[in-house]
């Protein structure tokens, strides 16, 4: 491939590609090249998106205008290129459901209008970028055969393939394709780190099983005030969560929030508050698949860890690893990091919100013994560490942070209906204390500040209202969100806090996750346009395959940080659905 085929994209530019258990970025030169394997915080097989080796790439060999689009309620990906004298498109999937410990991805080239001619390029490098293939050999049937790091290799489709190999040692087969007009070639990468069998896959069969099991995955979610993108939102949830298991914040590592700054952080874990947040989105509507996996991953660990709950978890429930650097170069404006010291953190907001979860299940009659023993767990943890300082919702300074208190005066509320009558008592009388405990987090002005010791606004204090720790008409509320509005907005979209006396775009990029608070909080007061237009702005903050991240650049209109971030695509579901809801109570008022 041209040095131009090997550089990075811009973010909006990426789909992602995910089975449940790992995911996969591809760019729109038909490059993958993010994918850790086996699992979500593996080390990545191709590193290239920040700055390490390993490559699988099928790209038209004409001039070409690229393009692409998800197949409906799919998490399929079709790449399409224009050419001069025709028209290619590629189908790209990890095989769904995903299989532990087993990789297969998916492509299949077709040639939709004219003969099409492209190039194939893998140079799979495990460990990001330390270990290429080894012991590689064809079989009679022409599949490809080696080891990479810890990883068995075998690829389909392209035995006629060459082989070169650069200075660092990293083995690349490539090969060309040729496919007349109205044909397709597929090409079958299978990745695994225990042995499996050389058997020739069938593709038809891999594509009809993973388009069947997409379809029967999603839910209609036809309550929406736009159906078709919170299904998407829907299916990019349900690939990045492990069955059984938790839904990591995003498929990346160390994609920069901000250009230079050293802000790049590991999201391959799962956040109790972002499960949560997952978990209560979903619950506004019918009690989907996803709410019980978010309940069950919070449940075993509150069961399991109690008062000393960890912010983050792997997959599988253990210890996520300090973070630490590679020896890469990183994404453009950004530096390479795996792991991350969240987990050392203590987060009094995450108790309110598994009790947020757990009261949402309460809803949907899903809180049995067991997670009601969760629930009592975290109320338990509430009660004895709410006055000590900690690391808040945006992961600070230990501090006595409002929000961090609100939302456990809402978590215990909510739950308390859904308690015996001894603990619900015990819970709103907790509450109360607690609320009271918060008097001095009020500004002058009348509006909740961020902490008693700093007067600032902060966008995550909208969440009292909307959660329920205190009315939506109440004067703390009403002026809280007006300062929102006031202080952190630019052009329709919302800020978290600010920094300094700089310029809010100055010093990072606005908050998906706030835009859509503001639009839950207005919706909630009854302001449906000034909701709507918070809801459109922040659902419009993406590229063609609609994916969120964490946060967006105003002034030059670009997704910054890992992606995509999953509790962006949960608020989104729950602000579709809420406002869906006002709007129908609206049109029913005299």
């Amino acid at each position: 491939m041209s040095a131009a085929a090997n550089e990075p994209h811009v973010l909006r530019d990426y789909a992602l590609l995910a089975d449940g258990r790992r995911g996969a970025l591809i760019g729109p030169r038909g490059d993958i090249t993010w994918l850790c394997a086996p699992s979500w915080d593996s080390e990545a097989v191709f590193a290239r998106l920040i700055g390490g080796q390993g490559l699988f790439a099928i790209t038209p060999r004409d001039q070409f205008v690229s393009g692409g689009h998800y197949e409906d309620d799919t998490l399929i990906w079709r790449s399409r290129w224009v050419r001069t004298d025709g028209i290619t498109e590629c189908r790209e999937a990890l095989a769904y459901p995903g299989r532990p410990h087993r990789v297969v991805l998916l492509r299949r080239l077709l040639a939709v209008s004219g003969d099409t001619c492209a190039t194939v390029t893998l140079a799979p490098a495990a460990g990001f970028g330390r270990y290429g293939m080894a012991d590689l050999l064809r079989d009679d049937r022409g599949a490809w055969h080696g080891r990479c790091g810890s990883l068995n290799v075998t690829v389909h489709g392209i035995a006629h393939a060459g082989i070169s190999r650069d200075a660092a040692g990293i083995v690349t087969l490539h090969a060309d394709l040729k496919v007349p007009e109205g044909g397709h070639h597929d090409v079958i990468l299978e990745l695994s780190d225990l042995p499996f069998s050389r058997s020739q896959p069938d593709a038809d069969r891999l594509w009809s099983e993973t388009e069947k099991s997409w379809k029967a995955a999603l839910p209609d979610l036809d309550t929406t005030v736009i159906d078709r993108d919170a299904r998407h939102s829907y299916a990019v949830l349900r690939a990045m969560t492990t069955p059984g298991s938790g839904t990591v914040a995003a498929a990346t590592t160390s994609l920069p929030e901000r250009a230079d700054r050293r802000r790049n952080y590991d999201y391959r874990y799962v956040w109790i508050r972002d499960q949560c947040y997952i978990g209560q989105s979903l619950a506004v509507g019918d009690a989907h698949p996803l709410l019980d996996d978010s309940l069950s991953f919070v449940t075993a660990r509150l069961l399991e860890d109690g008062p000393d709950l960890k912010p983050a978890y792997r997959v599988d429930g253990t210890a996520v690893p300090g973070e630490h650097s590679l020896p890469l170069s990183g994404y453009p404006g950004g530096s390479d990091v795996v792991g991350n010291d969240a987990h050392d953190q203590f987060q009094l907001d995450g108790f309110g919100e598994a009790l947020l979860l757990f009261a949402a299940a309460g809803r949907h009659d899903l809180l049995d013994a067991e997670r009601y023993r969760a629930a009592a767990a975290a109320a338990s943890a509430i009660a004895k560490r709410w006055q000590r300082p900690d690391a808040g919702v945006w992961e600070l300074d230990n501090r006595r942070w409002t929000h961090s208190r609100l939302i456990c005066v809402a978590g215990l509320r909510a739950i308390a209906a859904h308690s015996p009558a001894g603990d619900g008592v015990e819970y709103q009388a907790l509450a109360d204390t607690i609320l009271a405990g918060t008097s001095n987090c009020v500004h002058p002005s009348g509006r909740w500040q961020r902490a008693p010791d700093d007067a600032r606004i902060d966008a995550a204090l909208l969440t009292a209202a909307i959660r329920g720790a205190v009315p939506a008409d109440d004067p703390r509320s009403v002026a809280t969100l007006r300062a929102v509005v006031d202080e952190l907005e630019q052009d329709g979209f919302i800020y978290r806090f600010r920094h300094d006396d700089r310029p809010l775009a100055d010093a990072e990029g606005a908050f998906l996750l706030c835009g859509f608070w503001a639009a839950l909080a207005c919706a909630q007061q009854g302001d449906l346009i000034s909701a709507t237009r918070y809801f459109e702005r922040s659902r419009a903050a993406c590229g063609p395959p609609r994916l969120f991240g964490e946060e967006y650049d105003v002034a030059q209109s670009q997704l910054r940080g890992n992606i995509p971030q999953a509790f962006v695509h949960g608020l989104l579901i729950e602000s579709s659905l809420r406002l869906m809801q006002a709007d129908q109570t609206h049109l029913l008022l005299p």
